[in-house]
Order: structure tokens, then C-alpha cells, then sequence
């Protein structure tokens, strides 16, 4: 399958090489974002993989009310900047709804539609239309056949950049199950498909009010979804995840990137090369 290709930034996706959209699941504070995008910066550049810088200034479907949104906004969006503009790196994060696409546009490389939100055809079209990438999260009670109606719904708003993000579909109360057929199927789209390792190992609402996770499964479905044709693998990471404010649970330590990076690219071309159907 040949994919569309396009530039995020300075960053080419759609390529032979394997890119990641990585940082922590919210905006905590400016300097742990820096932290973290340094990081991530020196790690895919040593290893010649395509990185975007993602955060969320708000997470609005948190389990509970009392639990920790982001910054919001505009606070959230001038943290995005600075991180976009000291250290010359595209962003990505969340968008809500059609009254933040304009704002977010000014500031986003990657407008993301949020899974709950992939068939608000509202919010799609605005993205559309500001000449931004889209990512599309699929969403958990969407099959992925018919993201092929998302796809339709961003081209026909003018949309040639999209990217279609597979975070693992609802199985039974409170766990996800990650089809990788999901990723051969929405490859024929044409355009690149990321995985999202971190989500798809969530256990939402296992803890009554918050989600809980398995994050020791999260290289073991990297490795199988880039064995199936991954173009992107999507990661929130953060140095004590622990201690994380958001997602903690199934947040990939910071120190273990590298290493799971290092073996996914190995995967990658390899699949590059070969390029086997298996029948």
C-alpha cells in the first residue's frame, strides 16, 4: 500500500521510517514538558526516527470530576509553544470542540481528535479546514472499517493531511482488547497508521474513579503492532510515572523509551525491506 506522504513541521511521515508521537498525557507544568521533549529529542534523533512532542492542556473526559484536567487552554497552549519554538519540534494535543480548533491551530502541527470524539462530524470539519494534519484516534466502540467515513469526512472538508490512530476497542466492562487487523485494515485508507501502546493497555475505570493499567504490556504490543505495519507508535511518557497526574498506570517510564525505540526501528526495517504478505 502506498501511502500519502507530508511533513509535520520539518518531520516527513508516511515514509519506510517508524515516527513517534510521545510526552506526557497532560501538561503538568512547563518544565516537566521541557524535560520530557528534550528527552525525546535526543533519543530519536540518535536514532533517526520522526518525533512530535504530544500533551494534552485538557484532558476533558476524565473519570471524575475531582481528577486533574491540564492547565487549559490558553496557559496550555503557550506551554506547547515554548516547547515548540526553543526546541524546534512539532506538537500535538487534544481538541475538544470547534470553539478551540481556530486557538489550537495557531499554536498545534497536529490537530487530535480525541476517540470519544472521532464521529463528531462538527469537530472534524473545523479541524479540516484550518490546513493542519489530523490525527484521529479510532474510537473503542468504532470498528475499523468504518473509520473509512472519518477519512471521508476530513478529504471532503479539504484535509490531505490525516493520520489514523488505533488505541484499542472496548471488550466487555472496563478493558480494551488491540486487534492488529485494525492496522492492515485502515492502512488501505492510505494514509499512515499510528499505535497507540500506552491506551491500548488502560483499563478504563478499573479504579472506580480513575482508570487503572498494565504498562508492562506496553512493548509487547508496540512490537506486534509495528510487526503489523505500524507507521507511528504513539507513547505518554514521564519520568515517575508513578507520580504521574493523569494515566500513571499505563505511562511508560521515560528511561525505558530508548531501548523499546531501539528495537521497534530494528522491527521496522525489517518489515520495510521484506514487505511479505502472509496469507
Amino acid at each position: 500500500m502506498n501511502l500519502r506522504r507530508f511533513n509535520v513541521g520539518k518531520e516527513r511521515l508516511g515514509t519506510d521510517s517508524l515516527f513517534l508521537i510521545a510526552g506526557p498525557c497532560v501538561i503538568e507544568s512547563e518544565e516537566l514538558c521541557l524535560k520530557v521533549a528534550r528527552t525525546l529529542k535526543r533519543i530519536t534523533h540518535d536514532l533517526a526516527i520522526p518525533f512530535i512532542f504530544k500533551a494534552s492542556y485538557d484532558k476533558a473526559n476524565r473519570s471524575s470530576l475531582a481528577s486533574f484536567r491540564g492547565p487549559g487552554l490558553q496557559k496550555g497552549l503557550k506551554i506547547l509553544r515554548r516547547v515548540k519554538e526553543s526546541l524546534d519540534i512539532p506538537v500535538t494535543s487534544d481538541v475538544h470542540s470547534r470553539e478551540e480548533v481556530d486557538s489550537a491551530a495557531e499554536v498545534l502541527d497536529i490537530i487530535q481528535i480525541p476517540a470519544f470524539l472521532c464521529r463528531q462530524t462538527d469537530l472534524l470539519v473545523a479541524a479540516a479546514k484550518t490546513g493542519k494534519a489530523v490525527n484521529v484516534k479510532k474510537g473503542q466502540f468504532v470498528a475499523p472499517w468504518d473509520m473509512k467515513n472519518v477519512v471521508e469526512k476530513l478529504q471532503k472538508s479539504g484535509c490531505k493531511k490525516i493520520l489514523l490512530t488505533e488505541r484499542g476497542t472496548t471488550f466487555g466492562y472496563n478493558n480494551l482488547v488491540a486487534d492488529m487487523r485494525s492496522i492492515s485494515l485502515m492502512r488501505e485508507f492510505g494514509y499512515p497508521v499510528v499505535f497507540d501502546a500506552t491506551h491500548s493497555v488502560q483499563i478504563p475505570g478499573g479504579r472506580g474513579s480513575c482508570s487503572g493499567g498494565e504498562r508492562e504490556f506496553v512493548p509487547v504490543l508496540a512490537r506486534a503492532a509495528v510487526s503489523a505495519g505500524a507507521d507511528g507508535i504513539f507513547l505518554e511518557v514521564h519520568p515517575s510515572p508513578e507520580h504521574a497526574l493523569c494515566d500513571s498506570e499505563n505511562t511508560l517510564p521515560l528511561k525505558s523509551v530508548e531501548k523499546l525505540l531501539t528495537t521497534l526501528k530494528q522491527i521496522r526495517k525489517i518489515i520495510a525491506v521484506s514487505r511479505l504478505t502472509i496469507l
